[in-house]
């Protein structure tokens, strides 16, 4: 297994407003927790979202991982904020929201839907390395043995300024 940078504090998973049990459920499983744990992660907290999976909640004493879940929140900037790792479904207000916080992040996508497009967004993402990418909730134990967070590239923040700059020449408008 590889060192991983940050090593202890939270990890976030979540799922956004959509229906993924399937992340869910291999998120919570104890080989995904043993994983986290052997890296030397102390939390899993879990947004499950509108699905029916409510995974096991334990407090950590017996040497886990402490795991705690919910539904909704307003706002999940504070628990991105206060996560050593965040590990998402593929939507890409999540994926920004992650990348522009400056925290690792795991993208799983959801295979079981038709016409997948969120597929796209996390390969080119991962091909420039700004995240790590699992093709299925089947390949995420697998996927976060082999992570190496270190060589992660951050996500440059965005410059309005160069987009309105661009669209006014493009457009023949003069720069004052």
């Amino acid at each position: 297994m590889s060192e991983v940078e940050g090593r202890g504090g939270k990890v976030l998973v979540t799922v956004g407003t959509t229906l993924f049990d399937a992340l869910v459920r291999e998120a919570s499983s104890q080989p995904c927790r043993q994983v986290l744990a052997d890296f030397g992660y102390s939390s899993l907290v879990i947004q499950r979202g509108k699905g029916s999976f409510i995974p096991v909640e334990s407090d950590g004493k017996d040497g886990g991982l402490k795991v705690t879940s919910f539904d909704f929140e307003p706002n999940l900037s504070d628990h991105i904020a206060s996560s050593a790792l965040v590990i998402s479904h593929a939507g890409s207000g999540s994926i920004f929201e992650t990348l522009r916080a400056k925290r690792p992040l795991v993208v799983v996508v959801n295979d079981l839907l038709m016409d997948n497009h969120q597929c796209e967004l996390a390969e080119e993402l991962a091909a420039r390395k700004h995240l790590v990418y699992a093709s299925s909730p089947a390949t995420l134990i697998e996927t976060l043995k082999n992570m190496e967070l270190p060589s992660l590239v951050p996500y440059p923040p965005s410059n309005p300024l160069a987009v309105v700059s661009a669209l006014n020449q493009y457009l023949g408008f003069v720069d004052t």
